[in-house]
């Protein structure tokens, strides 16, 4: 960001003149009456946007004066103030933007300094967004394994989802890359991104292109330690990876594409623990409504997130469905919270869920978004963050902890129990 000019003008210094008529030529009083240097005023705050800078207007507050006669003086007895106005292209701001500093606390100061930059670039010490991209694998895995034949061990269901862990920690970290790649000459100008060690020179574009081929071969091998159906259900959403930062230039439902992306693996459990989805008509219909249910989720969430920027996403032309919707916002929240558990609910009739799924899953679901979509300050960047971060655990945490429940609940047969137990007393009536 340019630095603000700094303009100042001369004092102005008064003198008395002889009265009209004096045969005296003018004399410069014993004593100057000095006036404090005019400063420009900027009239709004005015701020360097990521495609150019608006000129705005400064005014100049030229201080005047009125006389009246002492004998054979002028003396000055009033100050006015005069209002001029010009305009300029440098950058004023109403406080100054802190510098960088190595991070003092956490995993990342424990780490080498050449090592920081990279690490700050796949948000190593911001995971919640590995936890956005893990959760669909989660779901999908515990629901898979109550539909496999036969129905997969504790041991399967936790190698499995401790590999989808270390793919979403990885892939969301080649993610967050790209993604700063693309807008690498607009984050340098948004007060929240423009410390990104890209955005800052602390990564270059080069070596940040090396980095994300480094991340993905590292992302592959997961994905073939995986069953070899799953590369290929895998493999189209890389397209979505690439082009999401793409989508917030040309449409104002970006949110949407991120959810294509961060959802994808709301099918990966089916295939990882050996659920054809294409010969099996049910986990098909399972998965798809998973998927779309967890689409819905990802739009709700991205959609508080971008009321953080929302001001600056306006002023550099980045389209959002904050934006589009910022009067009706918390309508828009509510009617997808309502499509996210319908659909959840969709795939727990579909998979043959029980009622633990149902109260657990479900009713978590609704108990959360609701009072995530009551309470948060959706003009409050700080209140917007703490709802984003704390409801991947309020929301996804809840089914994860549901979907748990039923894998138990049908691994030990209560089900069947409560099941023999009702034909027992229907036959006993009988």
């Amino acid at each position: 960001m340019a630095s603000p000019r700094a303009v100042c003008l001369p004092s102005l210094a008064f003198c008395s003149y002889p009265l009209r008529g004096s045969s005296k030529p003018p004399q410069k009083t014993s004593s100057l009456w000095h006036f404090p240097s005019p400063r420009y005023t900027s009239t709004n705050s005015i701020q360097k946007t990521q495609h150019h800078l608006h000129t705005k207007p400064l005014v100049i507050r030229k201080p005047t004066t009125s006389f009246q006669t002492q004998g054979r003086h002028l003396v000055p007895t009033r100050v006015q103030t005069l209002s001029l106005t010009t305009t300029t292209n440098e950058v004023s701001t109403s406080r100054p933007l802190p510098a960088y500093t190595p991070p003092a606390t956490g995993l990342l100061s424990y780490l080498p300094k050449s090592v920081v930059p990279y690490a700050e670039l796949i948000r190593l010490d911001k995971p919640v967004g590995t936890y956005y991209l893990y959760f669909p694998c989660l779901f999908s895995t515990l629901i898979a394994a109550t539909m496999a034949t036969p129905m997969a061990s504790p041991l399967a269901v936790a190698g499995t989802a401790a590999l989808f862990f270390t793919g979403a920690l990885v892939m969301r970290g080649a993610g967050c890359t790209i993604n700063d790649l693309w807008d690498r000459n607009l984050d340098p100008h948004v007060e929240r991104t423009r410390l990104r060690p890209i955005a800052r020179k602390a990564v270059s574009p080069r070596a940040a292109v090396i980095f994300t081929g480094g991340q993905l071969l590292t992302g592959l091998a997961v994905l073939l330690s995986f069953p070899l159906e799953c590369f290929w259900y895998a493999t189209p959403s890389l397209l979505f990876v690439a082009t999401y930062p793409l989508a917030k230039r040309v449409t104002n439902y970006p949110q949407f594409v991120l959810g294509l992306t961060f959802s994808w693996g709301a099918m990966m459990g089916f295939p990882a623990l050996g659920v054809d989805l294409l010969a099996n008509q049910a986990a098909l219909t399972a998965a798809a409504c998973l998927y779309a249910s967890n689409v819905a989720w990802t739009i709700l969430y991205d959609m508080i997130y971008a009321h953080m920027d929302i001001k600056d996403d306006a002023k550099a032309g980045i389209k959002s469905i904050a934006l589009k919707h910022d009067k009706e916002t918390k309508a828009v929240l509510t009617g997808l919270a309502v499509v996210q558990i319908g659909l959840l609910a969709a795939s727990g009739v579909a998979a043959g869920m029980g009622p633990v799924f149902f109260a657990g899953s479900c009713g978590s679901a609704a108990l959360t978004l609701g009072t995530m979509i009551w309470k948060v300050k959706l003009k409050e960047v700080a209140n917007c963050w703490w709802w984003f971060k704390n409801g991947a655990w309020f929301t996804g945490g809840g089914i994860a902890l549901g979907l748990t429940g039923e894998y138990f609940a049908q691994l030990f047969g209560w089900h069947e129990e409560d099941e023999k137990s009702e034909e027992e007393r229907a036959l006993e009536s009988d």
